[in-house]
């Protein structure tokens, strides 16, 4: 019986063609050689910590200047950037958990169930799961991680002969593709609030010529430079996800990977169960929700007013965008008692953020509070000019990317010395941020960090997705660099 499973298996590879036994090939690699996200960044200070050394940095040294911003030895720079991204630290803990929030409360549930009825086959179900990833990503990328997961379970229950994993991985697709360019784009929403971006950044900002040291959403991700781009690797997503489907007689089921898919909306549903009705008067606040409305009613006032007579997405960031989830999320769950349930479920896919984020600082600062910053821009400058400098920028994050699964908390690492290669290359800053998105978030289809929240839910582990996310990469990617390379012309300097 196991020779003919380890047949049925071995003929079920051959049937997916090249890229897919490349694909498991990779993925038994990865398997069997990559640590966990954590390790990563542990591994990565001290790598930076070295390349410091090796390139003439000091070990230890404060400057004069109390006020300066380089001039550090490696350990002073370190400890002082380890709590330079506390800000951004909750602010993406909260659009992972508010995304949650929103993505499992009973009006959207409803709203998947609708969709999940109208692909028919196992190939339309699986490209059908990719457009919709990459479009709920566009719009937040924490809210698409939860949504698509929970679509393809149910497109699964309603297309039983469809492949389960590669319904797996379209549902992460849009982290790998279009997520950085859309709405909650971390980078883009970085240097676009004061808050969030550090001083630095601010100021190599300044140096090309934004005199505020902050790059408005109109400059980065709503040119029609940065939507063309994101169209056409949508398209190529969407294209690829069709062709990589495998046929019935090559799928492998949910029931035959050992999971029980239980229905989304009523009995048995897993994020719409019952609370037992209130009984005391206490319980009348859980269950009422007068409160939560009038929070909503608060939240919208401020929102009109903060919004009145400003340019809708240049005054969006990364604080506007969590109070609009927040304020949906307490409307859709209606009672404070499912609200509440809501975000302690989906508080623990927080935690790696808040595990990793100020290591991350102290990478950021080691490279920010030094001179590794203008060595590194220096060095990109050489090796490139105007019109090579976006796609090697792209691969560059994207090899980054690898090692700091974080768009938001490796875009501070990056950003002080690709912004300053871009200044003296005369590239323009803003599609700099476009092209560092569209790098940065291929990464994502190669290694398993932020998949963590949408496995959890499917119930499958990363080795059962990756072989589909690295064949999407080899065609993601490429398109995305066509893009930035023939598109940049238009937004030079």
């Amino acid at each position: 019986m196991t020779d003919s499973h380890g047949k049925h298996a071995k003929s079920d590879v051959e049937a997916e063609g090249a890229l897919a036994r490349l694909a498991l090939r990779f993925t038994a690699f990865t398997e069997k050689w990559l640590p966990d996200a954590f390790p990563f960044v542990l591994v990565g200070t001290f790598v930076v910590l070295l390349f410091g050394l090796v390139t003439g940095e000091p070990l230890l040294k404060r400057p004069d200047d109390p006020a300066a911003t380089k001039g550090f030895g490696m350990i002073d720079a370190w400890g002082i950037g380890f709590w330079s991204l506390i800000t951004f630290t909750l602010q993406m803990a909260m659009i992972i958990i508010g995304g949650y929030a929103v993505a499992t409360s009973g009006p959207v549930a409803r709203l998947i169930t609708r969709l999940a009825r109208i692909p028919k086959s196992s190939r339309t179900a699986v490209a059908f799961v990719a457009a919709v990833a990459m479009l709920a990503s566009y719009l937040n990328w924490a809210f698409s991680l939860i949504f698509a997961a929970i679509l393809a379970r149910e497109v699964a229950r309603n297309v039983p002969k469809a492949d389960y994993r590669a319904l797996g991985a379209m549902a992460f697709l849009g982290l790998g593709t279009v997520w950085a360019q859309g709405l909650s784009g971390s980078a883009a929403l970085q240097v676009a609030s004061a808050s969030s971006s550090p001083a630095p950044v601010q100021e190599v900002i300044k140096a090309g010529g934004h005199a505020s040291g902050l790059i408005p959403l109109s400059d980065t991700i709503f040119t029609w430079q940065a939507i063309v781009a994101t169209l056409i690797v949508y398209a190529v997503g969407v294209g690829m996800a069709w062709f990589i489907a495998p046929g019935e007689g090559n799928a492998r089921t949910a029931e035959q990977i050992g999971i029980e898919l239980k229905p989304l909306i009523g009995r048995g549903s897993a994020y719409n169960g019952q609370r037992g009705e209130a009984r005391r008067p206490g319980d009348w606040l859980e269950h009422s929700p007068l409160f939560s409305l009038l929070i909503v009613l608060l939240g919208a006032v401020y929102l009109v007013r903060y919004f009145s007579g400003k340019n809708f997405f240049n005054a969006l960031d990364l604080n506007t965008v969590n109070l609009i989830l927040f304020l949906l999320a307490m409307l859709l769950h209606w009672r404070p008692w499912r609200m509440a349930r809501a975000v302690r479920d989906g508080a623990p896919a927080a935690a790696g953020v808040l595990l990793q984020f100020p290591l991350y600082g102290g990478i950021f600062g080691m490279i920010a509070y030094t001179g590794i910053s203008a060595r590194l821009a220096g060095w990109l400058v050489q090796a490139s000019n105007q019109f090579l400098f976006p796609p090697l920028v792209a691969i560059y994050s994207c090899i980054l990317g690898i090692f700091v699964p974080s768009g938001g908390s490796k875009w501070v690492i990056e950003a002080p010395y690709v912004l300053q290669a871009a200044n003296e290359l005369k590239v323009d800053a803003g599609w700099m941020v476009v092209v560092y998105d569209l790098g940065e978030a291929s990464a994502n289809l190669l290694q398993p960090f932020w998949m963590l929240p949408t496995l959890a839910i499917l119930g499958l582990k990363a080795r059962d997705i990756m072989g589909y996310t690295f064949t999407m990469f080899l065609a993601c990617f490429p398109a995305a660099l066509i893009a930035v390379t023939l598109l940049a012309p238009h937004v030079t300097g």
